[in-house]
Parts: structure tokens; sequence; C-alpha cells
């Protein structure tokens, strides 16, 4: 039986979400709410229980135990035609035309004939692919499949829209371009879910980020919340002597050397390690910075890439 409830302030809610497949646990107690109207980002490792979640919210995995409310909807197909789904691993029929194949996924969803022609000639002009319309889809390149996808993903203009990966494998332009569209469809009102490695991107984007480690949530929240949780231990800096510079200093967690300047971890006084460092070498930069995103997940999931390698 499936409950609706079109008054609630979330496109998707789970509680106490589990999974298992057979010892191993993907899924463990995972409770979350995404807000209409956001981009929210699922970050970590792979093998986190990322894509596992992704399909359970879509049904094409059945939960173990917990609650999964879709749109307001609970039903075992809830919300289908209000949802798109561009999943990791791509797939598209090569010997189609680009027009029949965005015409046959269009009709999947319940649109009709004329319907799915306007809309797929519309996304098709504003990728910046409308020529390529008639050619079969075994002649594109995987940047422009990639952007035929997409518009099959979004065409029909769904209600929530679960993007598994969608910037994996794209050169900058085709990049700027999908990231571009899924800007636009927050704008219109759409629900946006996508899972990432690319921490930058996450941070420009998302509304609010998720991170599952080992199948359960350790961060859910705002950038800004995130970051606040972890203080402000975080110091870029750019000397003359580079990372030679801070060789034998006290007090300091870690330095990530990123060539032209050096992110150090520490709870050191700021004010005492600058006067330090001036000491050592001439400073072009010195900021006192809350941790990035990139940061915060490599202390999380370093941990677990550790372990595994002394397995």
């Amino acid at each position: 039986m499936s409950f609706s409830d079109s008054t609630s302030p979330f496109a998707v809610r789970l509680t106490d979400v589990s999974k298992s497949y057979g010892q191993h646990k993907a899924v463990d107690s995972l409770s979350l709410e995404v807000p209409k109207g956001a981009i929210y980002g699922f970050i970590g490792p792979n093998g986190s229980g990322k894509t596992s979640t992704l399909r359970m919210i879509l049904h094409i995995l059945h939960a173990d135990s917990g609650r999964i409310e879709v749109l307001g909807e609970t039903g075992t197909r809830a919300a289908n035609d209000r949802v798109g789904y561009l999943p990791e691993e791509r797939g598209l029929y090569k010997k189609m035309t680009v027009s029949q194949v965005l015409e046959y996924y269009a009709a999947m969803k319940g649109a009709s004939s004329r319907d799915a022609r306007r809309e797929s000639r519309a996304w098709l002009e504003r990728m910046g692919i409308a020529e390529w319309a008639n050619k079969k889809v075994e002649a594109l390149s995987k940047g422009m499949a990639q952007k035929v996808q997409f518009i099959a993903t979004v065409q029909t203009r769904p209600e929530l829209v679960i993007l598994d990966e969608p910037f994996s494998g794209l050169d900058p332009v085709n990049l700027e371009a999908i990231r571009d569209a899924t800007l636009e469809l927050r704008r219109e009102g759409a629900t946006v879910i996508f899972s990432t490695h690319d921490m930058a991107m996450a941070e420009k984007m998302c509304d609010s980020i998720l991170m599952i480690y080992k199948g359960r949530k350790v961060l859910d929240g705002s950038l800004e919340e995130i970051q606040s949780e972890y203080g402000q231990d975080t110091i870029r800096l750019r000397t003359d002597g580079g990372s030679a510079a801070l060789a034998g200093l006290t007090g300091i967690e870690s330095v990530r050397d990123f060539g032209r300047y050096q992110e150090l971890r520490t709870a050191r006084d700021p004010n005492e390690l600058l006067a330090e460092i001036l000491g050592r070498a001439r400073v072009e930069q010195f900021e006192v910075a809350r941790p990035s995103l990139h940061d915060i997940f490599v202390r999380i999931a370093k941990p677990q890439t550790e372990e595994l390698a002394h397995v």
C-alpha cells in the first residue's frame, strides 16, 4: 500500500533504512531528508553505500528495513513517472538515432509523441547538439552520448532528478553544459540529488551535502554547517621556500603540498606559527580558513584506505 503526503516539505525522506548483501551491511540505519527544490549531494568513498541508497530511493532495490518516502509516497512503485534517473553505468541503444532514443525514453514516462518531439528538440538545442538529432547513437563521442542520456533523464520535466556520478569522464566544456542544465532544473523547481567524487563541484553546487561512510551517515548539512563542525584549523600558505620552509615545525598535524602553496592543519596559534615561518622564509600568502570539503572527506575516509592497505 502507498501512503501519499503532498504537503511534505521534503522530496525524499529516509528513516532508519538498512540494506545488506549477505554478511555485508551496505547501508546501516540511514536517515535523511531532502528538501523540495534543493540540490542535495551524496559523497563517500567507493563502496560506502551511495549507489545502494539511490537505488532504494528509486525502488530498484528494496530496503531490508526502514521507511522510504519519495515525493510524499511510500509505495513500491511510488512516483516513478515523476522521477528521472541517470545511472552511473551509461547505456543507450546504439543503433537508434538520437531522436528515436529520446522519444522512446519519453514515451516510457507517459509523454505523447508530440510532447516528446518538442521537448527533445528543445533540449538538443539547449545542449548544443541539435545537428546530431538524426545520427545514430554509435556515432556520438562519449561526451555527446552523456549529454543525450542526461536529456533522456530530464526531458519529461521530472519533479525529482537523481544523477549518479553525472560529471564522471566529461571534458570541461561538456561538464559545464551539464552543470548549467542541472542548476537550471533547480531554478525551475525540480529537486536534484547527485552523487559525486568531485568535492569542488559539490561545494559549488549543493545546498546540502550527505557523506556516507561504511554504510552510515557521517555528515549531513550545508557546506557552512559541515565546515563549522571542523573549526578553523586549516592554514593556506605560500612562501619563497616552498614545503622545505615547513620542515621541523612543531604542532603540525598534516601538510598537503600543492606545489605553488601548502595547506597545513594545526591547533597552534596562527600568529605564533606565522612568526616562526617568517624566520625561515618570505611569506607571500598566509590564510586561516575552514577546511575544504575535500579535506574533510580525506580526514574521514583516509583511515579506511590505510586499514585496507594492511589487510
